[in-house]
Order: structure tokens, then C-alpha cells, then sequence
């Protein structure tokens, strides 16, 4: 069993500190919306302009509308309870802050394939039989994005495919 990490180590303080600043703000905003409703409001947006099927238009549109709404919701929602005891309140709360950034990174990262290919289908990347159009050429990569803050863009890391015993293919399901 590894070493038990301790929490005197001024990484451990200051993520403790962080989280208790977040959970006195989220209960001090007293805004006007529900939770729900600003988990249903991005659930609809992102289900249809990053859903099965996504446009650049749909993408873009998304890329606005995530973030005036991720500033309405630390500005207007109004969390019920407080931070004393359980609260489920609060915990959906930090969840749906969390949704609101990784919805917009899913739409940055969706924005950025120009291609369709598995579930990515871009509507303006299909061949004529409406099927995946594919570009290994360059989109051949597994990402992984480093988050840079609040209001920042996050920065991609891309790791090129090596395939030795399958071969790319496009595919037709017709």
C-alpha cells in the first residue's frame, strides 16, 4: 500500500480552501433560478447543437450561448439549504457548475473536428450517401485538454493514432 499523503501539505490546504469558497459561493447567491432549471437549459442546448448530429453554425452558436449562461448561473441561481449538513441542493449545484465547463469544452472540441467519424457526425462532413466522411489525415489523434482556469481557454494536447494491425476505413452502414 502506498504512502498515506498528508494533509499539512499546502496542496491539500489549498484545495480545501478552494472548495469552501466555492460552496460559500454558491450559497450566498440567492438568485432567482433553480438548479433544474439551468441543468435543463443546458442539457437541451448541448443534446441539439453537440448532439449525434452538429453543425459548425450549431457549434458556434453553443460557444455563446454556454458561457452567458454559466455567468447567469453564478449570478442568478439560488441554492436551497446550506453547507452544514448534507445538502443535495448543493451537490447538484457543483455538479451542473462542472456540466457548464465541460459543455462548452465538448462544443470547443467537437468545433475543432472537421470531420465525421464514430459519433462525431459534423453535418457538412458527409459523403453523398449522407454517410461519415472521414479525415485520418488530420484528425487522427486522441486529445486530452488541460483546464486553464475559469473563462479560459483550455489547452489541447494531441497524441497521433498508430494503427499496426487495423486498417482505416470509411464505412457505410446503407
Amino acid at each position: 500500500m502506498g504512502k498515506k499523503v498528508s494533509v499539512d501539505r499546502p496542496e491539500f490546504k489549498a484545495a480545501e480552501e478552494d472548495v469552501r469558497s466555492r460552496v460559500k459561493g454558491l450559497l450566498s447567491i440567492k438568485g432567482k433560478r433553480t438548479v433544474t432549471s439551468f441543468h435543463r437549459e443546458l442539457g437541451l442546448l448541448v443534446w441539439e447543437k453537440c448532439g449525434m448530429a452538429r453543425s459548425k453554425e450549431g457549434l458556434e452558436e453553443a460557444l455563446q450561448k454556454i458561457p452567458a449562461l454559466r455567468e447567469e448561473f453564478w449570478q442568478n441561481v439560488n441554492v436551497l439549504g446550506d453547507g452544514q449538513e448534507l445538502n443535495q441542493s448543493l451537490e447538484f449545484a457543483g455538479r451542473v457548475a462542472d456540466f457548464l465547463e465541460f459543455a462548452e469544452l465538448m462544443c470547443l472540441d467537437a468545433f475543432e473536428r472537421n470531420e465525421s467519424c464514430g459519433g462525431h457526425f459534423r453535418v457538412e462532413y458527409q459523403t453523398a450517401d449522407g454517410e461519415a466522411l472521414r479525415n485520418d489525415d488530420e484528425f487522427c489523434y486522441v486529445s486530452a485538454w488541460e483546464y486553464t482556469g475559469s473563462r479560459k481557454r483550455p489547452v489541447a494536447y494531441k497524441e497521433p493514432l498508430l494503427f499496426e494491425n487495423v486498417r482505416l476505413a470509411q464505412r457505410s452502414y446503407k
